[in-house]
């Protein structure tokens, strides 16, 4: 018998509400603090608050703890580290773990092309490598990336993102030469109201941008997610990535997958673009990669990843133990856990599919693997966004022990730490039910 969710006291608490004083006092107001979540400790896919109260975890901090919480070989891993050293500056000298986890990155990445690694601290750092690297290989200013995108929260991933005013507003001017196109969102196709997919929203990026409004020959890169996250995880049309990938080989342009929280086994493949089979010029990780430890990395063609000693660097990225932490996972993830996340995501799809036979508020379910986006509308027919159901429907669950998150502007998130077994599944979807019920 599982041992959560439990609530024993109605959250917050007494001990979450003095955190949630002290923070509010004290920490900055761009916080977003979804809701009232005081955490002690986590274990599997079960998180603990300061007042006892157990969860089953839905969002795995979005998409972060590949692992769960407290796996015994990252913990033990990270604790060998740590007895070791914590820090000597990978841009400057050599260790061991930095060595191997490129190795394992360059050797675990998708295509047969040789690949080399640059390690940052986050997916955002990613970013802004990868726009350097776009730039210095190509010789060419102008990026393109999509509507819906999130890339981070730095002046290079702000500018490639087109999530949310919120996220841009007031920090002007943004980088210059970014372009936002629509991307592969048949639910709402940019196109045409019913979509019967013909990738207009690829073909319009040679047969009208580049023809009204700047030359193929002048973009470096096109970001694009595999699999939006943000942008309310979006599985684009089947061929999409292989058509941006055929139109980046016709112009030159370098593709760039950003699978910052779509990889390290999360769809049920190392990589979403596995999917379609598609090689991309250079990759983007972090979040699932180091099991909660800060960690990303930019996985780029050996061709491309040839800019100068010291034209890139950091002082923390590749730390040695957020190293030992990745090492290990991606061990667990190739051993075992992608095939869970497979194998528990077809469970949970279908579970969420059963529920939208029931609930009219839901409107579009996709995903691939534990990667599930659930769209909820105001009318099936209109397509309405229903977005004034997410934030109650997320403290609802909150209060019955599921941790869910929003993504985009109607939609929730189910991203379960990928050690989630088929009793959470069938658990989070009753509470599930039991939301949708009460509120739509």
């Amino acid at each position: 018998m599982k041992d959560y969710p439990r609530i024993i006291v109605p959250p917050p608490g007494p001990k979450a509400r003095a955190i949630v004083e002290k923070d509010t006092k004290y920490s900055s107001t761009s916080y977003i603090k979804e809701y009232p979540l005081a955490v002690a400790r986590g274990s599997g896919v079960m998180v603990e608050d300061v007042d006892g109260n157990r969860y089953l975890d839905f969002m795995a901090g979005i998409a972060v703890s590949s692992t769960g919480y407290g796996h015994p070989k990252v913990v033990a891993a990270v604790k060998a580290a740590a007895d070791d050293f914590l820090h000597i500056c990978g841009s400057d000298f050599y260790y061991a773990g930095m060595a191997d986890l490129c190795e394992a990155l360059a050797k675990v990445a998708p295509g047969p092309s040789k690949k080399r690694v640059f390690l940052s601290n986050s997916g955002t750092e990613a970013v802004d490598g990868a726009i350097k690297l776009a730039r210095n290989s190509t010789r060419r200013a102008g990026l393109i990336a999509f509507k819906g995108a999130f890339h981070g929260r730095s002046y290079g991933g702000m500018s490639l993102t087109s999530r949310s005013v919120k996220q841009r507003a007031g920090f002007g001017p943004m980088l210059p030469e970014v372009h936002h196109l629509p991307y592969g969102y048949e639910y709402r196709c940019d196109f045409r109201k019913d979509c019967k997919c013909d990738l207009t929203c690829v073909s319009s990026i040679e047969n009208e941008f580049f023809q009204r409004h700047t030359s193929g020959k002048d973009i470096a890169a096109i970001f694009v997610e595999p699999i939006q996250g943000e942008g309310g995880y979006v599985v684009p049309p089947p061929g999409y990535l292989k058509a941006l990938r055929e139109l980046c080989d016709r112009h030159g342009i370098l593709l760039v997958f950003d699978e910052i929280q779509s990889g390290i086994g999360r769809t049920g493949k190392m990589f979403a673009c596995e999917w379609e089979g598609v090689e991309p010029d250079i990759l983007l990780t972090a979040k699932g990669l180091g099991s909660g430890m800060p960690i990303g990395a930019i996985i780029a063609r050996e061709s491309i990843m040839k800019w100068e000693s010291g034209a890139h660097g950091s002082t923390f990225g590749g730390n040695p133990v957020c190293c030992a932490a990745a090492l290990v996972t991606l061990d667990l993830v190739q051993n075992g856990l992608v095939q869970n996340a497979q194998q528990m995501g077809e469970r949970l799809m279908a579970g969420v599919k059963k529920l939208q036979e029931k609930h009219k508020v839901i409107g579009d379910v996709r995903g691939r693997g534990l990667m599930i986006g659930v769209e909820l509308v105001k009318d099936r027919a209109t397509r309405e966004p229903n977005a004034e159901i997410v934030k109650p429907l997320e403290e609802m669950a909150f209060k019955k022990g599921l941790l869910i998150l929003g993504a985009g502007k109607n939609s929730l998130r189910l991203a379960p730490p990928l050690v989630v077994d088929a009793e959470d599944i069938d658990i989070g979807l009753k509470i599930l039910d039991e939301c949708l019920t009460a509120l739509a």
